[in-house]
C-alpha cells in the first residue's frame, strides 16, 4: 500500500514529520521543560504548532510529565521507568494508568512557569481542534489539493509518518534508558540513561542522553554542537538564534564537563567511541 503513494507525499510526510520533532526536541523539551535558552513569541508559536504536529499531548502535559521523569527517573515516580521493561518504557506507560507515586510526587514539581506562557495555555485549551487541524487536515489535505494525491493515500501517509515519528521519539525513553553494548556512560556511570552514539543519527541529535542527563540546562543536549556531533535540532535553534528568535542558550563550560566527568563519569568510555559503524556513520554524514 505504501508504495501507491505518490514519491512527492512520501517526501513530504517525512519532511513534515522531521518538523514535528523539532516541535518535541526544541520546543516542548529543550525549552518549555529544561528551559534551556528563550524564544521569541514568533518562535514559541512556530515550535507549539510543530509541537501539535507530532501529537504527544500538550505541550503542558509533556513538559510536566518530562519533569517528573528527570526528577525521579527510572523509579516509580518516572512516568516511564525502564525499569519495568522496555515495552513500558516504550509505549507501555501510555497504556496504563500512573504508577501512585507518579501523581502524588509529581505534584512536587514545579510547572507554574509553563502555565505562565500564554501559547502554552492557549496550546493547552485548545489541544484537540488544533490537533484535528494541524495534526490531521492541514497533511492530508496538501498533497491532494497540490498534487493530486488520493484521500486514502494521504491519509494513510499521514498515519504512516506519525507512526514512525513517534516511535521515534519514544526511543529515547527506552532504549536509550536500558543500554545496549553500544552505550556509553562516560559523564554519570552511576545512572541508567546511556549515550549511543549510532542512535543519534536516527534521533537528530538526541542520542547523548548520559549527558543530558547530567547537564539537563544545555541547550544542545550534547556535549558538542552541531559542526561537531549529528545534531539537527540544536542546528535548527542555532538557525533561529542566528536571526534573533532564539537567545540566552545556556550551555556549561568545558571546565565544568571535565569536572563532572572526573567526579562520576568514565572518561575511557568517553574517548573510546569512534570505532566501526561510529566512524562509518561519520564518514557517511561527513562529520
Amino acid at each position: 500500500m505504501i508504495c501507491s503513494i505518490a514519491m512527492k507525499t512520501q517526501l513530504f510526510y517525512f519532511t513534515i514529520g522531521i518538523m514535528s520533532s523539532m516541535g518535541i526536541l526544541c520546543g516542548a523539551h529543550r525549552l518549555w521543560s529544561h528551559r534551556s535558552y528563550k524564544a521569541k513569541w514568533q518562535l514559541r508559536v512556530l515550535l507549539a504548532g510543530l509541537q501539535t504536529l507530532g501529537l504527544q499531548n500538550s505541550i503542558y502535559e509533556w513538559c510536566r510529565d518530562h519533569r517528573v521523569h528527570h526528577r525521579y527517573s527510572d523509579t516509580d515516580a518516572d512516568p516511564h521507568n525502564a525499569k519495568r521493561g522496555f515495552f513500558f518504557a516504550h509505549i507501555g506507560w501510555v497504556m496504563c494508568r500512573k504508577h501512585p507515586d507518579v501523581t502524588r510526587l509529581g505534584r512536587k514539581v514545579y510547572i507554574a512557569d509553563l502555565w505562565a506562557d500564554p501559547i502554552v495555555r492557549f496550546q493547552h485549551k485548545y489541544y484537540y481542534p488544533l490537533a484535528v487541524l494541524i495534526w490531521l487536515i492541514i497533511p492530508v489535505s496538501v498533497p491532494v489539493v497540490l498534487w493530486g494525491e488520493t484521500w486514502f493515500d494521504a491519509f494513510l501517509g499521514n498515519c504512516f509518518r506519525y507512526f514512525v515519528f513517534v516511535h521515534h521519539t519514544l526511543l529515547i525513553n527506552s532504549l536509550a534508558h536500558l543500554g545496549t553494548h553500544w552505550s556509553y556512560r562516560p559523564y554519570d556511570k552511576h545512572t541508567n540513561p546511556a549515550d549511543i552514539r549510532a542512535f543519534n543519527y536516527l534521533i537528530v541529535g538526541e542520542g547523548w542522553h548520559n549527558y543530558h542527563h547530567t547537564f539537563p540546562n544545555d541547550y544542545s543536549a550534547s556535549e558538542y554542537g552541531w559542526r561537531d556531533n549529528w545534531n539537527i535540532a540544536t542546528a535548527f535553534i542555532d538557525m533561529f538564534a542566528w536571526i534573533g528568535w532564539a537567545y540566552d542558550r545556556r550551555r556549561p563550560t568545558e571546565a565544568v564537563v571535565k569536572a563532572r566527568i572526573s567526579r562520576t563519569g568514565d572518561s575511557d568510555q568517553k574517548y573510546n567511541r569512534l570505532t566501526g559503524v561510529y566512524r562509518l556513520m561519520d564518514s557517511i554524514t561527513g562529520l
